[in-house]
């Protein structure tokens, strides 16, 4: 499918893969009703009109993008951030990185306000692994791991705000985001306010 410049027959998969028809068949249609193929109909006979045929059953790589990273990751959030900050950076003149804060910021309240439940349901959702250690809570996952090992200050700074975002959007005053590194987890940690 991937390969193939147009629409592929039962036919056409069978031969490629070296399965029975019948059982190229089944796997298309199990992959089209999990929207990882999309379904077409066409005629391949060329001919138009009455008793030209039934249009064939054809099959097509979907448009449906799948991702799957374990432990969470989600540097398309991050990219994200970051280029709106380099754009509005270019059109304004105020620093890359000050925009980057202010639109993280923006961002975590966002995602806290609609959220409706607790602080570690959010943190759970958006891949942070969050934990309870000695009242502070410990985030056991930095969905932005590659990037923050390559550009700590930006990219931690930049999750900094997102947390201290999330914690306002949420109304959360029992907690307060600070940086602490540590091998092998986030290096935002969740201090309780005293």
């Amino acid at each position: 499918m991937v390969r193939r410049p147009g629409p592929v027959s039962r036919d056409e998969a069978a031969a490629a893969l070296g399965l029975a028809r019948q059982t190229a068949a089944f796997h298309l249609d199990r992959l089209a009703d999990e929207s990882l193929l999309d379904v077409v109909y066409e005629r391949r006979s060329g001919r138009a009109g009455p008793g030209a045929g039934r249009p064939a059953k054809l099959y097509r790589r979907s448009t449906t993008q799948i991702a799957v990273s374990l432990p969470d990751r989600r540097y398309e959030l991050a990219g994200r951030l970051l280029a709106q900050s380099v754009e509005e950076s270019a059109a304004t003149g105020e620093p890359v990185r000050e925009v980057l804060h202010r639109k993280a910021d923006e961002l975590g309240t966002q995602l806290g306000e609609p959220a409706g439940g607790s602080l570690l349901d959010l943190l759970e959702r958006y891949g942070f692994e969050p934990r309870h250690e000695e009242g502070a809570v410990v985030l056991g996952n930095c969905p932005f791991h590659a990037l923050a090992r390559e550009y700590t200050q930006t990219v931690c700074g930049m999750n900094l705000r997102l947390l201290r975002g999330a914690l306002h959007g949420l109304g959360e005053r029992g907690y307060t985001a600070c940086l602490s590194p540590g091998p092998d987890r986030c290096c935002v940690r969740l201090e309780p306010v005293d």
